[in-house]
């Protein structure tokens, strides 16, 4: 069973579940998908992240995840992932692996059978995308997450290749 799909396009437009965002650690919108997304959601987004906790100026820690509902998204929840700053950040690899362990994980506990992913990381954060596209497949083709129908929506044709290419490697 092939549980992944890339598709170019908007993931503001996702009919799943869960939409992951790709946030900053304030969690209050931002540039990239994470502007998109809080555009799209509207004002009860904005007003879900900021009733969520502030630790030391932070909301969303980096690799680490935090769950919301969708606002006027079509779709029941939005899970807020920070992804590393490749070339700032210790340990990129091991960070990214976690924001998607930690969003799959939240998705699971809240019954989601569907998510859709941005590729985490790979705009202002720096990420390279043939890296980022193999990181994510890897864990999202482990097997606690085969019942759930994973969606990648990505914003250009480097990155949809990327994916799609892995994609199909895999499941051939």
């Amino acid at each position: 069973m092939n549980n992944l799909t890339a598709i170019k396009g908007d993931i503001t437009t996702a009919k799943v579940d869960a939409v992951v965002n790709a946030a900053n650690p304030v969690m209050l919108g931002g540039g990239g998908v994470d502007g998109a997304i809080h555009k799209a959601a509207g004002i009860k987004l904005l007003e879900a992240c900021k009733a969520i906790e502030l630790t030391d100026s932070v909301r969303c820690p980096i690799g680490e995840a935090r769950i919301t509902e969708a606002g006027n998204l079509d779709a029941k929840y939005v899970i807020h992932t920070v992804g590393p700053r490749y070339y700032t950040d210790p340990e990129p690899e091991n960070l990214l692996i976690s924001a998607y362990k930690n969003s799959l994980d939240l998705a699971l506990q809240y019954k989601c059978k569907s998510i859709a992913f941005p590729a985490i990381s790979c705009g202002v954060y720096g990420y390279p995308i043939e890296e980022a596209a193999r990181i994510s497949v890897d864990v999202c083709t482990q097997s606690a997450y085969r019942k759930m129908q994973i969606y990648f929506y990505l914003y250009n044709d480097e990155a949809f290749n990327a994916w799609n290419n892995l994609i199909n490697k895999r499941t051939t």
